[in-house]
């Protein structure tokens, strides 16, 4: 991380504050906003269904509470645009539906991703077809109509790395989505690597506290258009409270990874050398999540934590734990998943900001009921 990276976390969206005279964000609710000119605004809607970035005609097409989080991200993902969302995966919906509207219904997939991601593209509900191949295989399976290379790094739920500079070299013209969530702009900045979309689950921890939903996408001015008239006709748009509380959430990112990062550095030495642990998962890039594999019962290790919170969803300030074979990979085929690397023995980890040391006691109380 930065000093960079930290101070723009702050100051992000908010740099026009001061000459506004006011110290936080305004949240504006408004659904609609009044206009006596209906000339100024058929031209405004022209220029946003030309491709323009306009608010302040009605609420599904842009909110200027929801901008200010929009433009934050993009600058510290280091791209023009940000485009939010109601949640994660109608972010995800967006961007295929983007590559289909332009021909291209295509998508290379590495597994393994986000349970409800491969569900989608697996599924084709969209009009998508996918191609699930080995990292080093993406540039053999580009087709004509391939819209996208769609990839988490690290990866959902084993943290499997991949090389994002290198994918993006293999997909020649073909746009690399990468799905940053895990990471965050504090670990890694994937436009840097040469990926041309970023997205996130903002639910996770651009919000930071597990009580905001929403999802948003980096990219270029181009993709961007399409991303906003997609949403303005599904009507997948992030609420101004969402955005007020995401926006805020931007302010202590790079505090809150930093510190959940080291205690799940310490969390995954220490189950490396316990007798009920066969096998950790953490990346070389660090982070707060930690993958571990179990001699014995992943069910009872979830059912006897009392400190560590048992629930699906990640990066929030308490610390969560799941069993991704039960919950969020469950709607992907057994087979499928063992493939991949989601084992029944595996447990998915997301530290919090609690003291390294309780939770420590509470995962080796808990680890004894395995």
């Amino acid at each position: 991380m930065t000093s960079v990276l930290r101070t723009r976390a702050v100051h992000a969206g908010r740099d026009d504050l001061t000459d506004l005279g006011l110290h936080v964000a305004p949240l504006d609710f408004s659904t609609t906003y009044p206009s006596r000119d209906s000339a100024e605004e058929a031209r405004r809607i022209d220029e946003f269904t030309s491709g323009g970035n306009v608010t302040g005609i009605y609420g599904r097409i842009g909110n200027p509470t929801v901008e200010r989080f929009e433009q934050a991200l993009a600058e510290l993902e280091g791209f023009e645009h940000g485009v939010a969302f109601a949640s994660g995966m109608a972010a995800i919906s967006a961007c295929l539906l983007s590559a289909v509207a332009q021909g291209k219904r295509h998508v290379v997939g590495v597994r393994p991703m986000y349970g409800s991601t491969d569900h989608l593209l697996t599924s084709g509900l969209l009009g998508t077809e996918v191609t699930w191949v080995a990292p080093e295989d993406v540039a053999g399976e580009i087709r004509p109509d391939t819209g996208l290379v769609f990839v988490e790094t690290p990866a959902n739920p084993t943290l499997t790395e991949l090389d994002i500079a290198a994918l993006a070299s293999a997909c020649g013209e073909v746009p690399l989505l990468v799905d940053n969530t895990f990471a965050t702009p504090v670990l890694q900045r994937p436009g840097r690597l040469g990926a041309r979309i970023v997205l996130h689950s903002a639910t996770k921890f651009l919000g930071g506290h597990g009580d905001v939903m929403g999802g948003v996408v980096a990219c270029d001015a181009e993709e961007a258009a399409r991303l906003r008239q997609i949403r303005f006709a599904t009507g997948g748009v992030l609420h101004p409270l969402a955005g007020y509380l995401l926006l805020r959430g931007l302010a202590t990112l790079p505090l809150r990874v930093t510190a959940a990062s080291a205690t799940a550095a310490t969390l995954a030495e220490r189950l490396a050398s316990h007798p009920a642990v066969r096998t950790v998962h953490y990346p070389k890039l660090g982070g707060p999540l930690v993958a571990f594999e179990l001699t014995g019962d992943p069910h009872a290790l979830i059912g006897a934590v009392r400190l560590i919170t048992p629930a699906v969803s990640l990066g929030s300030v308490d610390t969560l734990i799941q069993h991704p074979a039960s919950l969020t990979h469950r709607v992907v085929p057994a087979a499928d998943r063992e493939e991949a690397g989601i084992t029944a023995s595996l447990i998915r980890l997301s530290a919090g900001l609690e003291d390294v040391e309780d939770l420590w006691h509470d995962l080796d109380q808990a680890l004894k009921a395995c």
